[in-house]
């Protein structure tokens, strides 16, 4: 069974294909370009892309199962959608928020501990908090990217109330139009607050509303592939299909080395979005093609899988590393050994953590 958000989170389905074997390979490029982002290579890596895509294959993989579960049962038992999500996301984040808040009273990690930040963190409030309420000042080291954590668990609370409404549709075309119509609506609302005087980027990159067609884009494509089975085992692509995987490898291109100030805060989520569609579409149903076969690798799927324990520990790790350095290491050591300890810390997650909620988890399909 697959089942799995940006970083690795569990949905159900009660239908025995949807195994995808490319996708936590997929998983897996995409942290590592956070971490290379975030170890200091982030000139040459664009970390923010890494996170969209985590975003994209969210949407894609939720909606996939979910569509699954209501073509099989013609309902979605949302009760155990949220109790599944609860149970595959919250584990590691305390033990990783128990972590990083003892650093910093010990004197180890920097930054700050509050009641609140905590709090925030827990509930999935980071974005809002460290934007409004200047909870970046209250909040240790490393721990700032938990704001994707939020924008996902945001989308999450609302998205499957309102699946329902989708597939009782007369079509996956209006479905899909419906889709496309709130992806124009997040577009012009960024490109309304990036024109305005005195606008910053933060406010459209962290924030959920301005965020939330990045996981939609993920969404459109589910509901394009509805009802099919992916072909996995498929290896060959036509010229037609290699011209457009280029192209939505193009798009990307375009999106990163567009230096505009408004065009990053607007069209450049959008560009990715529908750049990520061909380049998932392929790797998907063509994943035995010696260009995606890297991809279904047993480590690379394996570190796909720590994907989400990773991304919770990295920038803490080394964010200890620089501050009890001061600041010496260079980037390559620094990736090399943050990496090192968090694929450690995700393999202990994964062993004495995950493996028994996993087993509560099957218990709610």
């Amino acid at each position: 069974m697959v089942g799995t958000s940006a970083f690795g989170d569990g949905a159900a389905s009660k239908a025995p294909n949807a195994v995808i074997p490319s996708l936590d390979g997929i998983r897996a490029v995409s942290i590592l370009v956070v971490t290379l982002s975030h170890a200091g290579f982030g000139a040459l890596v664009p970390g923010t892309l890494g996170v969209t895509t985590f975003f994209f294959l969210s949407g894609y993989l939720i909606s996939t199962l979910l569509l699954q579960e209501w073509d099989a049962s013609g309902r979605l038992e949302i009760r155990h959608f949220y109790l599944r999500r609860i149970l595959r996301l919250s584990p590691a984040l305390v033990i990783t928020l128990v972590i990083a808040y003892a650093l910093v009273q010990l004197g180890w990690l920097g930054g700050n501990t509050s009641v609140a930040g905590f709090a925030a963190q827990l509930f999935y409030f980071t974005n809002y908090y460290t934007m409004f309420f200047g909870g970046g000042q209250s909040i240790p080291h490393g721990t700032g990217i938990l704001w994707s954590l939020a924008v996902e668990e945001h989308f999450y609370l609302i998205y499957p109330l309102l699946l329902p409404f989708l597939m009782r549709t007369r079509s996956a075309r209006a479905a899909i139009s419906l889709l496309l119509a709130c992806c124009c609506v997040a577009l012009l609302w960024r490109w309304h607050l990036a024109i305005r005087p005195g606008a910053e980027d933060w406010r459209t990159f962290y924030a959920t509303d301005t965020r939330f067609d990045s996981i939609l884009y993920g969404c459109i494509l589910a509901f394009m592939h509805r009802g099919r089975s992916p072909d996995t085992a498929r290896a060959e692509m036509s010229v037609r299909q290699w011209l457009l995987f280029a192209a939505g490898i193009g798009i990307i291109m375009v999106s990163g080395f567009v230096r505009d100030g408004v065009f990053h805060q607007t069209l450049r989520y959008t560009l990715e979005g529908f750049g990520l569609m061909p380049i998932f579409h392929y790797a998907i149903g063509h994943a035995n093609n010696i260009v995606f076969r890297p991809l279904s690798a047993p480590l690379v799927k394996r570190i796909g899988t720590f994907s989400y324990s990773i991304y919770l520990i990295h920038f803490i790790v080394f964010q200890l590393i620089t501050e009890n350095t001061a600041g010496v290491v260079p980037p390559a050591v620094l990736f090399c050994s943050g990496v090192s300890i968090a694929c450690a810390y995700a393999y202990l997650i994964d062993t004495f953590i995950d493996s028994y909620v996993r087993v509560l988890r099957r218990n709610l399909h």
